[in-house]
């Protein structure tokens, strides 16, 4: 198959720190990977770098043999929480119809057909009681799955997610995961920024253990293992119960 996702020699700093080098590996079309390291191993630079968020020192991406100029409106995003001004002025429909903006063009008002899309990807989240909200009075949980909801709307087919689960209600996480399964079955490509490596088997078809580069990276049954985690964590593995003790 062809990847849907290259990346070759990426290398990137941070307030003059490398935090990405060299950084290679490809992803295949209908796969969900975790990509999984301790903290400052660069996971959430890595996404920004790839999208353009973020300026690279050397390297290259490509998204189904394009740029990402050219591929954009088949890619869906998800950030940090943490990163989200949640105090900005706007309600949970409001949120998911910026999505749509690809398809509405900006500066020009959405049709219904919008508003019908926007509301069936929140229902799918399980908020579409809620799309009227001001997102400053939702909880955590709720945001996260609002988040999802515009990243849904978009009909990508190759998806990021920087830690959806962080700080979520065991209920939001089942549905983000069910959500994300749904998108698998159906051909989608999915990669997220996951911090609980007890669930990474549970989750996810494919891993990708990075620390500053890519230590492993392949289906989670052969490269998730006892070794390869110690390379990408140093070897401190506590919180990691029997499996790995």
């Amino acid at each position: 198959m062809t990847p849907v996702l290259n990346v070759n020699g990426l290398s990137a700093s941070y307030r003059k720190n490398q935090v990405l080098d060299q950084v290679r590996f490809q992803v295949l079309p209908g796969t969900m990977t975790s990509i999984v390291g301790p903290n400052g191993a660069g996971k959430s630079t890595l996404l920004k770098v790839m999208l353009e968020l973020h300026p690279r020192l050397s390297g290259s991406v490509s998204f189904f043999g394009t740029t990402y100029s050219k591929a954009k409106s088949r890619i869906g995003y998800v950030p940090q929480r943490g990163s989200v001004d949640w105090d900005f002025p706007t309600n949970a429909l409001d949120v998911v119809m910026m999505g749509l903006y690809g398809q509405i063009g900006w500066l020009k008002w959405p049709r219904r057909t919008h508003r019908e899309l926007a509301l069936n990807a929140l229902a799918e989240m399980g908020m579409e009681a809620y799309a009227g909200r001001q997102i400053s009075q939702l909880s955590g949980g709720q945001q996260q799955r609002v988040f999802l909801a515009r990243a849904l709307v978009q009909d990508a087919e190759l998806y990021f997610l920087d830690e959806p689960l962080a700080g979520v209600d065991a209920a939001t996480e089942r549905a983000i995961m069910d959500t994300l399964k749904k998108l698998k079955s159906k051909g989608r490509t999915v990669m997220v920024v996951h911090h609980d490596l007890q669930t990474v088997e549970d989750y996810f078809d494919h891993v990708l253990l990075l620390n500053r580069t890519v230590v492993a990276h392949g289906a989670t049954q052969d490269t998730f293992t006892k070794e390869n985690i110690y390379r990408t964590y140093g070897g401190t593995l506590r919180w990691m119960g029997e499996k790995f003790g």
